[in-house]
This record gives C-alpha cells, structure tokens and sequence, in this order.
C-alpha cells in the first residue's frame, strides 16, 4: 500500500530556526475539531458520494485551512484497480473511500469520532465535547430496525438509510447481543447504566438496500448511479490509425482533422500549450545544463476528459491523441479526470458495441505486459 502526503501550508516562507505561524482553523470548531454537516445517503460536508476523485481534490484545495494535511493511500502501481483509492484526513479523524475503476466516491468512514464534530439539522453529535453515545444517536436519529452484532470484533452496527454507527460491546456485555442481533429493549443500556459510544460512523449511497459497517460490510458501498445524460467515465473508443469515438456524445475525431473540427465535436479545449523537446546536446564543461527547446506541434487539453490532442505545427492537422488513465503515483495523477478507452486495431469490422470489450482490446485496466503482448500480436 502506497502512501502520499500532502501537507498544506502558507505559501511564505520562514527563515532557518523561525517558528512557524499556527495553523488556522475554520470558524465554528472547538479544540481544534471542524464542524460538518451530516448528511445520511449523501455525503458529508463539502464531500458527496459518487464525486469523482478530481472534484474531491478541488474542495481541498479551496479550503487549505481546515484540510491542511491529507493523506492519499492507493496499493503499488502493479495491481492499483485491486484497493480502493483513499483520502485521509488524519487530524480530522476521517476518510473517503473511492471506487478504483471509476474513481468516485462511494464511502465515507469518520473512524474517529472524537475528532470530528457532525452537524445533523440543528443538533451537533461527535467532536471532543459531543459524544456520540448510542442513547444520542437513538434520540437524534429515532428508532430504527435492531442492528447486526459482530462477534468478532465485539461491534454492534446500527443502521439507518445510507448511514451506519459502529459500538464497540466490552466484553463482560456481550450477553447483551445474541444470535447476530441485539436485544429488543432499546435504547441500549448496559446494566451499569451506562451507554456504548460511537467507535466509526459510514456514509454511503442510500439507493440499495445494502447494510454497510465494518469489516466485510465496508464492501457493501457502492458507488451512486450516474445522473442521467453524464459524460463522466464515457467510452471512447480509439480504433488504431483512424479516430476516436465518443460513445454517449456521438462524435468521431479522425487523425487529420482540424483544431477547428476539434472545437466543433468537443468545444473549447481546458488549455493549449506548445510541445517541448528535450534536446542531447553536446554541453561545455562550464555549462551542463540540459536544455529545452519549443518545436511547432502544439496541444489541445481536454483535462475534464482525460484527453490531451496533438496538432502538427505546420499542416495543423492531428497526429496523436493521448489517452489518461489517471492512476496515483503518476506524475499527471489529478491534473485529468479518467478517460474510460477502449483501443482496437483496424482489423476489427465495424464498432464495438459499448460495454462489450473483446480480449484483444485495451483498456485502463489492461497491465503493461498484456499491452506488450497485444501490441507484439497486432504487428505480426
């Protein structure tokens, strides 16, 4: 499992042995925990199940206050579909889980609670001053079906539409569950009189009927359906040597055509910028720098489609089109959402229905040795 840290910080510097400034936090915290609202089958603050991971990055950056230090986790580049993708906030005491394949968002855990304060309509619940106990969750909640007791892990999970609390059971109690329910007098009190405290809470997408908790509930989220009429995880597909389809939308851009088709089919590209080329040149013993030069091919950046497009700088006509898988650890990870491809040699008659990929295709889920063998295949 692979880790990358991003810390946020002011972008002044301090000279050598000065302390930093204190790091700022939003308006509405209490001991050093932010405050969101809750919302059950949704999401949870700026954070909304089914986002693509992009637009969760977007809502960081926006607020570098309060999501000073985020921590991305993904498994190694060899098998990166296998894990989900995860974005950590550790001082908040939460994270967001999202979909490898599509890479949106399908849940969020607070493993934490003390940490973070939720705001659910008027009522706070969690953070250091508002424990979540299970008599607070039943009363802000209301009643609900009995929840499912892990004998396992000594947690009893209770459920409500698209969200899920986690109470750890001490031992001497676990009389108290039975049979992988708990007991029907509710609200859950132990016999000391005391109440369980939340330990996790999961937010998750409310369509389905699916219990999500901890352990293998946690693999019961899934990821909301699209809104109708999305373009977002699209298939394009790219038939070697002559064009790219665009599935959904219906356009065909052919190798050849013009920056002024391009426009046509797809609209105003994200950016332009000319294409660099580093140069061996031979150096003096006083100058070793490498040097970069500025040929006339030129870019067109369809980042929101995870499409870069190549123009030759003297006809003007397209000559490559690059395809972005957008996998962590590359060095292009979120500077393009996902482009969902399908590549395939012209010797296949016709099109490919969409959602039917034959073994000789390649896709972003295709490994680089299968690609190697694919491509030693089709020029034999």
């Amino acid at each position: 499992m692979q880790q990358l840290q991003h810390h946020q910080r002011s972008p002044m510097s301090t000279a050598a042995g000065a302390a930093a400034p204190p790091r700022r936090r939003c308006e509405g915290t209490a001991m050093g925990a932010i405050t969101l609202d809750l919302r059950p089958g949704l999401g949870i603050g700026p954070f909304t199940l089914g986002m693509p991971i992009c637009e969760a990055f977007a809502q960081i950056e926006h607020q570098p206050n309060i999501y000073d230090v985020v921590h991305v986790k993904y498994l190694d580049e060899q098998e990166p579909l296998k894990l989900d993708i995860v974005i950590s906030f550790p001082d908040h005491g939460f994270h967001l889980r999202f979909d490898p394949w599509s890479q949106r968002l399908r849940l969020i855990e607070v493993y934490d609670v003390k940490r973070l304060q939720m705001r659910y309509a008027t009522s706070l619940i969690g953070g250091p001053s508002t424990p979540a106990t299970f008599v607070g969750v039943y009363a802000l909640f209301g009643p609900t079906f009995p929840g499912i007791y892990d004998k396992d892990r000594g947690i009893y999970t209770l459920f409500y539409p698209g969200l899920s609390f986690a109470f750890p059971i001490p031992r001497q109690y676990t009389n108290c569950c039975h049979d992988g329910e708990v007991s029907a007098e509710l609200p859950l009190e132990f016999p000391d009189g005391t109440t369980p405290v939340t330990c996790r809470v999961s937010v998750y997408d409310s369509s389905s009927d699916s219990k999500v908790g901890v352990g293998s509930l946690m693999d019961k989220a899934s990821v909301p359906p699209l809104p109708a009429g999305s373009l977002y995880m699209e298939e394009v597909h790219a038939k070697l040597g002559e064009e790219l389809w665009f599935t959904i939308g219906g356009q065909h851009i052919p190798f050849g055509a013009s920056p002024q088709d391009v426009w046509t089919e797809l609209g105003r590209p994200c950016g332009i910028h000319q294409k660099q080329v580093d140069q061996m040149v031979i150096h003096s013993a006083s100058d070793p720098r490498p040097r970069t030069t500025l040929c006339g091919d030129y870019f067109y950046n369809y980042f929101s489609r995870g499409l870069d497009i190549l123009f030759d700088g003297q006809t003007h006509k397209i000559k490559k089109f690059v395809l972005h898988t957008n996998f962590p650890g590359h060095s292009d990870f979120n500077s393009y959402m996902k482009c969902n491809f399908v590549i395939y040699d012209v010797d296949i008659e016709g099109t490919i229905r969409p959602g039917s990929t034959p073994k000789c295709c390649i896709t972003p889920s295709t490994k680089w040795e299968q690609v190697k063998k694919k491509k030693t295949h089709t020029m034999h």
